[in-house]
């Protein structure tokens, strides 16, 4: 007798706390109602039991009586009137000024690839490895224009650099065959401007005059950004990393960042035209842009390369460094760039990796088109 009462105990005792938990339930899930809050279980799609309260309200629909299916309507409407998901447009998504990104401009990296970790190596350019040979298929190279591009018009507003004419020691491709001289003519068009303590802005301020947009990188500026002769002067360093976090700002040179960043800040999807003199920096330089996809954003890219050493972080041999900078210019031909210009500065020390090899001259400025480039 004693066991059947407790055991009717505890299934009365068992009812009560699940009524209570079923109350406590029901108050719970109406105060979030009345407050339009989601619950966590729905913020974002609508969950299995909202679906199908959904849709067995569907059902009665059809088969209730039209009084009693406008109430079940409204009620299956407010059980899932808070089940919701973020629009577009909420304050996570707005930029400063309010604005859909999505909706104002298209990504800053439309046609960006993934990036690399290493260039392709060219084979060695004998079986011997030998300095000499790596440095003849290279001089060879840079030396042989790829493409032919039609002199200036006597009436085009762009000077080249160093000296008037194609002879100059910075040149910009003006053929019709290529988008530069229609971006031009109707004055859209932007210029990136890569140097230490430059001097020779020859070209900068005959595309300046012309119409386009310039900007140069200088890290020995006093300013961090001032306006001068029609050109946009920052005190930036270009370098092939983004600046190491655990080192304060105060102890470094400079504001260092790589180009892709530089553009993503400012940004700017495009570049006609970029022109680099980084004494020694430019091959590592040049690698980040390879790896990284950037040149697909270039039309025109003017580059100053020595090669008096190495190079900055570029090691090995000397024949490894030469099939090195050999690799690297490759990588500029896989995307697309043909050289149109060369020029070797006379008053330059006949220098190659510490050797008069070949009469080489320690600096050359090179000029390459993108063929492929439509902006």
């Amino acid at each position: 007798m004693w066991r059947d009462r407790l055991t009717r105990g505890l299934t009365l005792r068992l009812c009560l706390l699940l009524t209570a938990l079923c109350v406590c339930l029901h108050v719970y899930l109406e105060l979030g109602e009345r407050r339009g809050a989601p619950s966590p279980l729905t913020l974002g799609r609508p969950t299995q039991t909202s679906q199908v309260l959904l849709d067995s309200g569907e059902r009665k629909l059809g088969a209730a009586d039209p009084t009693e299916s406008r109430v079940g309507d409204r009620a299956v409407k407010r059980r899932v009137s808070y089940v919701r998901t973020p629009k577009k447009d909420s304050v996570a998504g707005k930029t400063v000024g309010g604005e859909d990104p999505s909706t104002c401009c298209p990504p800053l990296r439309p046609n960006r690839k993934s990036a690399r970790w290493h260039i392709e190596l060219e084979p060695w350019a004998s079986d011997s490895h030998s300095l000499e040979e790596e440095a003849r298929r290279f001089l060879s190279y840079i030396t042989t224009p790829q493409v032919f591009c039609a002199p200036p018009s006597p009436e085009s507003p762009v000077v080249q650099g160093g000296q008037e004419g194609p002879e100059g020691r910075w040149a910009v491709c003006l053929d019709s065959r290529y988008s530069l001289a229609q971006r031009i003519h109707i004055q859209h068009c932007r210029v990136y401007s890569l140097g230490l303590g430059m001097e020779d802005k020859t070209v900068e301020r005959s595309l300046a005059r012309a119409g386009c947009e310039v900007h140069c990188f200088d890290p020995s500026l006093r300013q961090a950004h001032l306006q001068e002769s029609d050109m946009w002067l920052h005190r930036l360093s270009v370098d092939w990393r983004d600046p190491n976090p655990a080192i304060p700002a105060q102890r470094q040179h400079s504001n260092t960042k790589k180009l892709a960043t530089i553009l993503n800040d400012f940004g700017h999807r495009q570049v006609d035209v970029l022109k680099a003199d980084m004494e020694s920096a430019e091959w590592k330089i040049l690698e980040n842009l390879v790896l990284e996809g950037v040149l697909s954003s270039v039309g025109q890219l003017l580059l100053e390369i020595h090669l008096h050493w190495a190079g900055f972080e570029v090691g090995g041999d000397d024949p490894s460094v030469v099939r090195y900078w050999f690799s690297l210019l490759k990588e500029l031909e896989r995307a697309h760039f043909r050289l149109f210009h060369y020029h070797s500065d006379p008053a330059k020390p006949r220098l190659f990796l510490h050797r008069n090899i070949l009469n080489a001259t320690s600096a050359y400025t090179l000029g390459w088109v993108n063929t492929q480039w439509r902006p």
